[in-house]
């Protein structure tokens, strides 16, 4: 590897935090998006309705690289028959409510711990992370926090851009102050977060492996990370005081 890491970022689904069951938490999310919506129907009911509206939005995200903003999230894709009611501060409410309603996110084991550490060594840190919601990753920083440790902060519900278009990793690189050669991607998904890193210049990508999706998949020599780790910790190894590297095969 030949240039030196100064900045490190990394994905928050699947990779900082991760999505847990707990039906009570859901629940009261799917009753906030009914009474928004003023929707007299079951709660639970209606929103099995949006999960397949969403399905259909992810698709077109997916293959357009845009993240939709939240009003027209739900006045084109969620809830076109409610858009008389939909405004921009509701719809930012709406869409961190059915965020919620999936599932109650934490972090991964050590995660505060490493994120807290690798800032004491002096690497400069950031997020850069497909989501359609602007308020629940500020949120979560804030509440847990964390907010201070994080210089840049890239998100595809506020550029309108998604991974894996480079553009969304050159505004974190842009945001945090350091060359794009000089910064490491920490991620999931072989395909999404490895080709964007590519072609956005950055220094190294690591893969952390998901064992409970599988997410890893085969490794080809277009997705091939630098590095592919089984444990979030293990970034401690990877990265001892600023700006030293250890490479691990």
């Amino acid at each position: 590897m030949g240039a030196r890491i100064e900045a490190i970022f990394f994905d928050v689904g699947n990779t900082l935090r991760i999505l847990t069951e707990n039906e009570s938490h859901q629940f009261k999310a799917k009753q906030k998006i009914a009474e928004i919506l003023a929707i007299q129907e079951d709660p639970v009911l209606f929103c099995k309705k949006l999960d397949l509206r969403y399905k259909e939005y992810r698709k077109w995200a997916f293959e357009q690289l845009t993240e939709a903003s939240e009003e027209e999230l739900w006045k084109r894709w969620l809830a076109p028959e409610r858009s008389q009611i939909l405004n921009v501060a509701n719809a930012v409410e709406l869409t961190y409510q059915y965020r919620q309603s999936m599932g109650l996110r934490v972090m991964v084991p050590a995660g505060k711990e490493v994120v807290i550490e690798l800032h004491k060594r002096g690497y400069i840190l950031g997020l850069i992370s497909n989501v359609i919601t602007s308020q629940e990753i500020p949120n979560w920083l804030e509440e847990d926090g964390l907010a201070t440790y994080f210089k840049a902060v890239a998100l595809s519900s506020v550029s309108g851009i998604r991974k894996p278009d480079p553009r969304l990793y050159l505004i974190a690189a842009e945001q945090a102050g350091v060359e794009p050669k000089n910064c490491v991607y920490i991620g999931d998904n072989l395909n999404r977060d490895v080709s964007g890193t590519r072609q956005a210049g950055f220094g190294m990508v690591i893969i952390v492996e998901d064992k409970r999706e599988q997410a890893v998949g085969a490794i080809t020599a277009q997705n091939k990370p630098d590095m592919l780790i089984a444990e979030f910790a293990q970034l401690l190894d990877i990265f001892p005081q600023f700006p030293q590297v250890n490479i691990i095969n």
